[in-house]
């Protein structure tokens, strides 16, 4: 059981999400897919260069929540979670840097990237980025929308687990790295830890 999940954002800054995913896994099955359209701080303001990205635009998110509103859903379903992020190390900077923006307080989470993964798992590819892994094992994907990205990445684990693995087992194994948040920091896969500053 594991959650994955995906950030689209409407700048370069990290704490400016303009869109939410997470797919959330259930005895090996993904059982629903979330998607929070996000209203940013800087609102109506999106890089030009996002918008190209993911195609949301200002309009689309004018009646969407702001962060803390969606917040409360989201701390409830990450807290105590193993979640994964294709290219974590983005997906949990627009988190860490987003919930230091507004003063909020770290859950408690473990995670992984599966980049990481799946170089461990199928070596020899020439590209990881998730279009080209999700061509690769047959899962659909329509890229760069949250809940899109969240599901495909979910599926793309699930393909990396063998009969009988459970996901410790399986991280275990491939000897991959797992990255955490904790009420008074995180720290990356690679150790690198960082204290929340008030």
């Amino acid at each position: 059981d594991f959650l994955a999940l995906d950030f689209e954002t409407a700048t370069t800054a990290a704490d400016r999400p303009c869109e939410l995913g997470i797919a959330i896994v259930r005895g090996g099955v993904v059982r629903e897919v979330r998607n929070w359209l996000i209203k940013p701080p800087q609102w109506p303001y999106f890089s030009p260069w996002n918008v190209a990205v993911h195609g949301i635009r200002p309009d689309d998110v004018a009646d969407a929540p702001r962060w803390n509103e969606v917040w409360p859903e989201v701390q409830d379903l990450l807290l105590g979670a193993t979640v994964v992020a294709h290219n974590a190390a983005f997906d949990m900077n627009v988190l860490k840097a987003t919930l230091a923006s507004q003063c909020i307080a770290h859950p408690s989470f473990r995670y992984f990237c599966s980049v990481s993964m799946a170089r461990r798992v199928w070596p020899g590819h020439g590209s990881y980025g998730l279009s080209a892994m999700c061509g690769h094992h047959g899962i659909p994907l329509k890229h760069h929308r949250a809940g899109n990205d969240a599901e495909a990445t979910a599926e793309l684990v699930l393909r990396a687990l063998r009969d009988g693995d459970t996901l410790d087992s399986f991280v275990r194994r491939s000897r991959i790295n797992l990255g955490a948040f904790y009420p008074g920091g995180h720290r990356t896969p690679g150790g690198k830890v960082t204290a929340v500053e008030h």
